[in-house]
């Protein structure tokens, strides 16, 4: 994938994405998997799945539908020949840090080169060393069309990019697409500045190893409590499943200084800084085991946590 477009947003760059897999195949169908996020604006929010954002401002763009996620036989049954591109995050993050099964990315490639359909990953999460690989879809060996990024691309400064193959870009015409502030040389040069620290400091590999520290020792926490279901995730993206509504303990660790996300009602998600350090990870891990364990004594007397 050589050639890019530069936007302002994760949003931004799947809307590209969408209009671009539109224009490059002369068809309108875009498939998208339930539990996905892709943003919030009107392209974008048509290929997310949660209603919550989706029913306030029906009708949404036409021709965008949903299948299964990690389901070959139902992608492969939504497919038709008005199909332009099928849209996937390789790890659903809003969606509760869903890593695939080994074989449904590579068994999508395969169905999308089959019948001439894009196949574009939304990497706006996963880019960029998260997962402990430079992109997530290296984990299994998968190169998109199109690919999406944002987020942490410009060390938190506003920037999408939509990457694809020359001969796709190539199918957008002056004045196909545009924003005002695309290529915006501050931020461009925050860009520089950050994926050659993100290189030069092995921050990827760096990702890994202590991803896979703190996944351990998320671990360690569902063998000892067990309202933990499950421990999921790849390098510095992990999400942790409960059997309660997280709420509490979202607001109970920051009281005690650690700020952790949801990803749904009972998947907390940690997301940290990849030059986070060992004794950060055991902090947070000695924080959330102590508010684990008052949710526990909480709901074993009956009353409700404080």
């Amino acid at each position: 994938m050589d050639k890019a477009f530069l936007s302002n947003s994760g949003a931004e760059s799947v809307e590209c994405a969408i209009k671009l897999a539109r224009r490059a195949s002369s068809k309108p169908e875009i498939i998208a998997v339930m539990g996905a996020f892709h943003g919030k604006t009107m392209g974008a929010l048509s290929a997310t799945w949660d209603k919550k954002y989706r029913d306030p401002f029906q009708p949404l763009v036409p021709d965008i539908k949903h299948v299964p996620p990690d389901n070959l036989d139902k992608a492969r049954e939504a497919m038709t020949e008005r199909t332009a591109a099928f849209l996937v995050e390789p790890i659903r993050g809003e969606g509760g840090i869903r890593v695939p099964p080994n074989g449904y990315l590579q068994g999508l490639r395969e169905l999308c080169s089959e019948k001439n359909i894009l196949l574009i990953f939304d990497e706006v999460q996963t880019g960029f060393g998260r997962t402990g690989k430079l992109f997530a879809c290296q984990h299994w060996g998968v190169t998109p069309d199109i690919m999406c990024l944002a987020k942490s691309l410009a060390g938190g400064l506003p920037l999408g990019v939509t990457v694809a193959r020359e001969e796709i870009m190539s199918k957008f015409k002056v004045g196909d697409h545009s924003t005002t502030y695309s290529g915006n040389p501050l931020v461009c040069a925050a860009a520089s500045a950050a994926i050659d620290v993100l290189l030069e400091e092995n921050l990827v590999d760096r990702a890994a190893t202590l991803g896979a520290y703190f996944k351990a020792k998320l671990t360690d926490l569902q063998n000892k409590h067990k309202n933990v279901k499950e421990v999921r995730g790849l390098g510095l993206m992990l999400g942790t499943e409960v059997k309660f509504d997280v709420l509490n303990t979202l607001l109970r660790s920051a009281e005690k200084g650690v700020l952790i996300l949801d990803a749904g009602r009972n998947v907390l998600r940690f997301l940290p800084p990849l030059v986070i350090e060992k004794e950060q990870i055991n902090k947070t891990i000695s924080v959330l085991d102590s508010v684990l364990e008052e949710e526990e004594n909480a709901r074993a007397s009956g009353s409700p946590p404080n």
